[in-house]
Protein backbone atom coordinates (compact mmCIF):
# COMPACT_ATOMS: atom_id res chain seq x y z
CA UNK A 1 0.00 0.00 0.00
CA UNK A 2 1.30 3.14 -0.96
CA UNK A 3 1.84 5.87 2.13
CA UNK A 4 -1.71 7.50 3.16
CA UNK A 5 -2.64 10.67 4.45
CA UNK A 6 -2.92 11.30 8.44
CA UNK A 7 -5.36 13.14 9.84
CA UNK A 8 -5.27 13.23 13.90
CA UNK A 9 -9.22 14.30 15.50
CA UNK A 10 -9.70 16.46 18.86
CA UNK A 11 -11.94 17.39 21.79
CA UNK A 12 -11.84 17.35 25.19
CA UNK A 13 -12.46 13.76 26.31
CA UNK A 14 -11.73 11.78 23.61
CA UNK A 15 -14.61 9.05 24.75
CA UNK A 16 -17.55 9.70 21.43
CA UNK A 17 -16.96 12.39 18.63
CA UNK A 18 -13.32 12.12 17.73
CA UNK A 19 -13.27 8.37 18.27
CA UNK A 20 -16.36 8.34 15.90
CA UNK A 21 -14.92 10.73 13.28
CA UNK A 22 -11.35 8.36 13.71
CA UNK A 23 -13.25 5.00 13.62
CA UNK A 24 -15.76 6.08 10.11
CA UNK A 25 -12.52 7.46 8.23
CA UNK A 26 -10.27 4.96 8.89
CA UNK A 27 -14.03 2.58 7.78
CA UNK A 28 -14.48 4.54 4.80
CA UNK A 29 -11.31 6.18 3.69
CA UNK A 30 -8.65 3.63 4.78
CA UNK A 31 -7.33 3.37 1.23
CA UNK A 32 -5.82 6.75 1.46
CA UNK A 33 -6.58 7.77 5.16
CA UNK A 34 -5.01 6.67 8.44
CA UNK A 35 -7.03 8.55 11.37
CA UNK A 36 -6.44 8.79 14.87
CA UNK A 37 -8.10 10.46 17.78
CA UNK A 38 -7.15 12.21 21.33
CA UNK A 39 -8.40 14.84 23.63
CA UNK A 40 -7.04 17.82 25.92
CA UNK A 41 -8.77 16.14 29.31
CA UNK A 42 -8.97 12.00 27.85
CA UNK A 43 -11.82 10.15 29.72
CA UNK A 44 -10.08 6.99 29.67
CA UNK A 45 -13.03 5.10 28.05
CA UNK A 46 -14.36 4.80 24.90
CA UNK A 47 -18.34 5.47 25.25
CA UNK A 48 -20.22 2.25 24.94
CA UNK A 49 -23.08 4.38 23.14
CA UNK A 50 -20.52 5.43 20.35
CA UNK A 51 -18.97 1.88 19.65
CA UNK A 52 -22.71 0.50 19.58
CA UNK A 53 -23.53 3.05 16.95
CA UNK A 54 -20.02 2.55 15.10
CA UNK A 55 -21.65 -1.55 15.44
CA UNK A 56 -24.97 -0.29 13.22
CA UNK A 57 -22.65 0.54 10.53
CA UNK A 58 -20.73 -2.73 10.64
CA UNK A 59 -17.09 -0.53 11.78
CA UNK A 60 -15.58 -2.70 15.25
CA UNK A 61 -13.82 0.23 16.65
CA UNK A 62 -10.91 -0.85 18.80
CA UNK A 63 -9.82 2.69 19.78
CA UNK A 64 -8.60 3.69 23.36
CA UNK A 65 -8.94 7.12 24.58
CA UNK A 66 -5.89 9.00 25.07
CA UNK A 67 -4.74 12.29 25.56
CA UNK A 68 -3.20 14.71 22.91
CA UNK A 69 0.44 14.19 24.41
CA UNK A 70 0.35 10.75 22.68
CA UNK A 71 1.04 12.09 19.66
CA UNK A 72 3.35 15.06 20.46
CA UNK A 73 5.59 16.02 17.34
CA UNK A 74 3.91 13.57 14.92
CA UNK A 75 3.35 15.06 11.77
CA UNK A 76 -0.39 15.00 10.80
CA UNK A 77 -1.81 16.01 6.91
CA UNK A 78 -5.17 17.49 8.70
CA UNK A 79 -6.07 17.86 12.44
CA UNK A 80 -9.97 18.34 12.74
CA UNK A 81 -11.17 19.45 16.31
CA UNK A 82 -14.97 18.40 16.55
CA UNK A 83 -15.72 19.74 19.93
CA UNK A 84 -19.46 21.54 19.78
CA UNK A 85 -17.85 24.92 21.34
CA UNK A 86 -16.46 27.77 19.10
CA UNK A 87 -13.09 26.75 17.68
CA UNK A 88 -10.85 28.73 19.68
CA UNK A 89 -11.99 26.91 22.73
CA UNK A 90 -10.86 23.83 21.26
CA UNK A 91 -7.70 21.81 21.71
CA UNK A 92 -4.94 23.69 19.52
CA UNK A 93 -2.39 21.08 17.93
CA UNK A 94 0.79 23.15 17.67
CA UNK A 95 2.69 20.56 15.30
CA UNK A 96 1.24 21.44 12.00
CA UNK A 97 -0.75 20.25 9.40
CA UNK A 98 -4.16 21.55 8.18
CA UNK A 99 -6.01 22.88 11.27
CA UNK A 100 -10.09 22.35 10.67
CA UNK A 101 -12.59 22.98 13.14
CA UNK A 102 -15.86 21.33 12.84
CA UNK A 103 -18.14 21.20 15.71
CA UNK A 104 -20.41 19.11 16.52
CA UNK A 105 -22.57 18.58 20.50
CA UNK A 106 -21.22 15.90 22.64
CA UNK A 107 -22.86 13.16 22.85
CA UNK A 108 -21.75 11.61 26.01
CA UNK A 109 -23.92 14.45 28.00
CA UNK A 110 -26.65 12.50 27.00
CA UNK A 111 -28.99 11.60 29.70
CA UNK A 112 -30.66 8.39 30.39
CA UNK A 113 -30.13 4.68 29.76
CA UNK A 114 -27.67 3.41 26.94
CA UNK A 115 -30.57 2.94 25.17
CA UNK A 116 -32.27 6.10 25.55
CA UNK A 117 -28.97 8.08 24.67
CA UNK A 118 -28.34 5.77 21.27
CA UNK A 119 -30.40 8.47 19.32
CA UNK A 120 -27.77 11.27 20.18
CA UNK A 121 -25.21 9.34 19.72
CA UNK A 122 -26.68 8.26 15.98
CA UNK A 123 -27.35 12.00 15.12
CA UNK A 124 -23.88 13.05 15.82
CA UNK A 125 -22.42 10.05 14.37
CA UNK A 126 -24.58 10.95 11.11
CA UNK A 127 -23.81 14.26 11.21
CA UNK A 128 -19.46 13.54 11.09
CA UNK A 129 -20.42 10.92 8.09
CA UNK A 130 -22.32 13.71 6.43
CA UNK A 131 -19.84 16.58 7.09
CA UNK A 132 -16.00 15.23 8.09
CA UNK A 133 -15.85 12.66 5.60
CA UNK A 134 -16.59 15.07 2.02
CA UNK A 135 -13.84 17.29 3.61
CA UNK A 136 -10.93 14.77 4.31
CA UNK A 137 -11.65 13.31 1.03
CA UNK A 138 -11.73 16.87 -0.70
CA UNK A 139 -8.03 17.42 0.76
CA UNK A 140 -6.90 14.40 -0.14
CA UNK A 141 -8.30 15.36 -3.92
CA UNK A 142 -6.50 18.97 -3.63
CA UNK A 143 -3.08 17.26 -3.06
CA UNK A 144 -0.50 17.35 -5.76
CA UNK A 145 2.16 15.63 -3.44
CA UNK A 146 2.91 12.64 -1.87
CA UNK A 147 1.05 12.58 2.22
CA UNK A 148 3.20 12.54 5.44
CA UNK A 149 5.65 9.52 5.12
CA UNK A 150 7.32 8.25 8.25
CA UNK A 151 6.98 11.83 9.95
CA UNK A 152 8.46 13.32 7.61
CA UNK A 153 5.63 16.71 5.99
CA UNK A 154 5.71 16.79 2.11
CA UNK A 155 4.06 20.38 1.42
CA UNK A 156 1.66 20.71 -1.64
CA UNK A 157 -0.84 23.49 -1.93
CA UNK A 158 -3.95 23.10 -0.14
CA UNK A 159 -7.28 24.34 -2.54
CA UNK A 160 -9.04 24.01 0.63
CA UNK A 161 -8.16 27.12 2.41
Amino acid sequence: MSARYRVLFLCTGNSARSQMAEALVNARLGDHWEAFSAGTQPAGYVHPAALAVLAERDIDHQGTSKSMSHFAGQAFDMVISVCDAAAENCPFWPYGGKRLHIGFPDPAKAQGTLIEQLPVFREVRDAIEAQVLPVVEAFSDSKDEEPTVNGARHHAHDLLK
